[in-house]
């Protein structure tokens, strides 16, 4: 399926859910700018495809930046928006990442800080006037001084996993704002997405494996290492 010049992936549809591939370079909901986002792609699907008049409700429930690709639900109902958003508060939506940073990282481990938002960017803050901030992560291989990650995000805050792997000396390749501009879009994708449904309280889990950028360099062994 194509809405304009941007293809859609769906994973997963039913009358609450709706599970889609956001690409690289597309916004998650709009910012005013001509730029395509998923929020506005996904509803004009839905009204075309269920002939449905009027506006079209779709619950925008997270979110991922502009450069990041992976896979993001969305909710067709305010029931399933709301008890989607109630997992997130209490970690029982589960997103895991990869990522790719500079330097070699030599073993698993988890980083801690505060951050805080300064204008359009986050930094770690010192003290803890800052969000608690928490992830782990688990080293798949390392490659020309490169190593290839897999994070478990426990927490959400804005910008949060670049912004502590550059404060931890790693940050992600091609990130302009926290590291420096490389020959690729940053070197983040969210792979995989558990939650249960909010209806049926079915667990549900949906992932891709991301195939360009930087990651064409470690396809071989995100194929072995089967992460899916």
């Amino acid at each position: 399926m194509e809405d304009g010049k941007v293809m859609i992936n769906i994973l997963y549809e039913d009358n609450h859910l709706l599970v889609v591939e956001k690409k690289v370079g597309v916004l998650s909901q709009s910012d005013g700018t001509n730029t395509p986002d998923m929020l506005t792609i996904l509803k004009q699907y839905i009204k075309d495809k269920y002939n449905k008049p009027g506006n079209v409700y779709l619950g925008l429930v997270h979110r991922l930046d502009k450069n990041v690709g992976g896979v993001m639900v969305f909710a067709k109902t305010s029931k399933a928006a709301r008890r989607l958003s109630e997992q997130i508060r209490n970690r029982k939506f589960k997103k895991t990442y990869l990522a790719i940073c500079k330097g070699i990282i030599k073993s698993d481990g988890k980083y801690q800080d505060y951050l805080k938002r300064v204008e359009y960017r986050s930094e770690v803050s010192n003290s803890k006037d800052g969000k608690l901030a928490n992830l782990n992560y688990q080293v798949l291989d390392t490659k020309d001084n490169n190593t290839l990650v897999k994070i478990n995000l426990e927490t959400g805050r804005h910008h949060q996993i670049r912004v502590q792997f550059a404060y931890h000396n790693h940050p992600l390749l091609g990130d302009e704002k926290y590291g420096s501009k490389g020959k690729y879009s940053i070197a983040l994708f969210a792979y995989k997405l558990e939650f249960l449904h909010p209806i049926t309280k079915e667990k549900l889990s949906f992932s891709l494996i991301p195939k360009d950028g930087y990651f064409s360099y470690f396809n071989t062994i995100i194929k072995e290492k089967k992460i899916l």
